[in-house]
């Protein structure tokens, strides 16, 4: 059966994500119809309860991102390699799209190595208008301030103890956690690398969102820049 295929080639997919795949496919396919045999079969998803976060009444909604590369969020992850050692994991998303541009590991970061990471993504991808961080002492690093001046980017740091400011991070953040760093083991710091960038890619290119019309990031940015020339054109005439 393609449904149990589906889960077992993604075990933390609930059976929503699973009917848009599904659908993606062709199959013309009732939800409660896959909500019923998910169950049968056994595959229910045990979703981790989150604590439900109060907005505060001063906080500054900042306006939501209009095209992609205009807002991105960057945050830091923990993990360990098989024989112990610690390894920080630098992930980055645009809030648009949900794509994300890379994922970086190595086993200590610091601004210049955050300042290498994010050449190489705006090397592919082109350079953020905004990139939205915590108070981190990278963030906060001589290195990054060089490099956003020079690159005319702001960075936009959240208050501090307010994660929920960066709720786009924390979310992507998430997935990483439950779907690679807690699915896999890693034998050293080139096959962390080696994993989490074929996660991000998987993700990037294989992963329908709903907020974005069931398409994947990558889908949605070429819709983008496809659409780009032509309001261009219809704003010349």
């Amino acid at each position: 059966m393609r449904l149990r295929e589906l889960a077992a080639a993604r075990p933390r997919f609930g059976y929503n994500r699973l009917h848009i795949l599904l659908r993606r496919e062709g199959q013309v396919v009732n939800l409660k119809r896959v909500r019923r045999i998910y169950r049968e079969e056994g595959l229910n998803l045990r979703l981790r309860l989150r604590r439900r976060k109060r907005v505060s009444l001063l906080r500054v909604v900042p306006a939501a991102p209009t095209r992609v590369n205009e807002r991105w969020s960057m945050d830091f992850m923990m993990d360990t390699l098989l024989e112990g050692r610690r390894i920080r994991v630098l992930t980055v998303v645009d809030i648009l799209s949900r794509f994300s541009p890379i994922i970086e590991a190595d086993h200590t970061m610091n601004g210049a190595k955050v300042v290498a990471a994010l050449e190489r993504a705006t090397k592919r991808h082109g350079c953020p208008a905004i990139i939205q961080v915590d108070n981190g002492s990278e963030f906060q690093s001589k290195a990054l301030d060089a490099w956003a001046y020079a690159h005319q980017v702001k960075l936009d740091f959240i208050r501090r103890g307010k994660p929920v400011e960066n709720g786009f991070i924390e979310n992507f953040n998430a997935r990483v956690r439950d779907e690679c760093l807690n699915a896999s083991v890693f034998l050293s710091l080139a096959d962390a690398r080696s994993k989490l960038d074929a996660w991000r890619r998987d993700y990037n290119e294989s992963r329908p969102h709903t907020s974005l019309g069931t398409l994947t990031p990558a889908e949605y940015v070429r819709q983008q820049e496809q659409s780009e020339p032509q309001e261009i054109a219809n704003l010349s005439v």
